[in-house]
Parts: C-alpha cells; sequence; structure tokens
C-alpha cells in the first residue's frame, strides 16, 4: 500500500506541472487572467494563439503518459494490488494534480489532454474512436466542452466493449468521465442557457457540408 501511495502522490506532483501556468511563467503572464480563466489548451489557444497552445498540450499529455509509464516501471511490492492498479490510480492522480494544482493555488485546467496522456499508455485502442468522436462534435457544432465531455462520456461504454475483462479499467474510465463533466460545468450550464461561446473555426464539417449544397 505504501508503494501505491507513494506512486500516487508523485503521479499528482508531476500532474500539478501545468503546461499553460509553467509556459505563461516563463513569458510573464498568467494565462488565467486572460479569456475564461482556465489553465487549459483551449484557453491557451484562444487567448495565445496556436504555438503557445501546442506547447501547453504537449506538456499536459506528456505528463499523463509519464505518470502512467513510471507507475508501470517503478518496482512494487507483492502486496502491491499489482502493476496496472498502480498505473490507473497514479493515472488519475496526475488527472487530480492538472485540475486541482499544488504548484498554482490549486487552479488548474479541466483534465482532458491529461486524461488522454495516461489512456495513451493505459489503453491506446480507445483513443483513435474517442478523437473522433471529439472530432465530428467540434466540426459539427464548434463547442469545445461538449465535444469534450461527449467524448469522456464515450469513454466508458467503450471500454465496455473493447476491454470487458479489466473491471478496474471501466472504474478508471467512470472516473474521469465523472471528472470532465464536473470540470465542464460552466461549459454545460452556458450551453443550457445559449451563452456557451462557439469556436466558429473549428466548424470545418458544416462549412464543408454548406460548401456542397
Amino acid at each position: 500500500m505504501f508503494v501505491l501511495i507513494a506512486k500516487a502522490v508523485c503521479a499528482y506532483a508531476l500532474g500539478s506541472i501545468s503546461g499553460s501556468l509553467l509556459l505563461g511563467r516563463r513569458l510573464g503572464f498568467d494565462i488565467r487572467e486572460s479569456g475564461s480563466g482556465n489553465a487549459g489548451g483551449t484557453n491557451a489557444l484562444r487567448t495565445r494563439g496556436w504555438r503557445f497552445a501546442l506547447g501547453v498540450v504537449a506538456i499536459d499529455v506528456g505528463k499523463g503518459v509519464l505518470a502512467v509509464w513510471l507507475a508501470l516501471r517503478l518496482p512494487t511490492t507483492a502486496a502491491s494490488p499489482g502493476l496496472y492498479t498502480e498505473a490507473l490510480v497514479s493515472g488519475f492522480a496526475a488527472v487530480l494534480g492538472h485540475v486541482f494544482p499544488v504548484f498554482y493555488g490549486f487552479r488548474g485546467g479541466k483534465g482532458a489532454a491529461t486524461v488522454v496522456g495516461t489512456l495513451a499508455v493505459l489503453y491506446p485502442l480507445a483513443l483513435l474512436p474517442l478523437l473522433l468522436v471529439w472530432l465530428l462534435l467540434l466540426g459539427s457544432t464548434g463547442y469545445v466542452g461538449l465535444a469534450t465531455v461527449t467524448a469522456g462520456l464515450c469513454f466508458v461504454p467503450l471500454l465496455w466493449w473493447l476491454a470487458p475483462q479489466i473491471p478496474a479499467l471501466h472504474l478508471y474510465a467512470a472516473a474521469c468521465a465523472l471528472l470532465l463533466v464536473l470540470t465542464h460545468a460552466g461549459n454545460l450550464r452556458r450551453l443550457y442557457h445559449g451563452t456557451e461561446r462557439r469556436f466558429e473555426r473549428a466548424r470545418v464539417l458544416i462549412r464543408l457540408f454548406a460548401g456542397r449544397r
């Protein structure tokens, strides 16, 4: 149990290294004081451009990859619930670190990029279908939050289908999906009231089909 806790704490600390806040500090600004106030890739793209956003996403995905990879590679004990379980706990700890970063006053991003990073190691076969769902929703509606929450919710039944033999992974998917819904509650509320900001440049599917009429 000590090894599991130690790995989770290290993963949480790793997750607390926020890409947008780290890069923003080097450039002399706090991304939480711009745009939506969120320390995530979407706000970084809208307020600072694609180059800055690309660096943010690379760090946020990368720390999820690293947290899970380290949990699988570092030694464990006979009393451990298993390396894969340790990796699942570490992955979720990294996501929590991103949302509630200890180094930045517990005000971080919404967790989606770090979830993707953890999934790239835990079960990479799920990435492509989830990415397709995200792209379809984003390309048709222009709502990043809606696309992210929908892809997160699809995470659960997708793993029931792809990996019925790994129940612990199903719990991980459900926990991540719930966290994504909670971190995007403001987006969902604004969608309900019709005030959510639409990312018009992302609506490539609408423009594509409109051009064929």
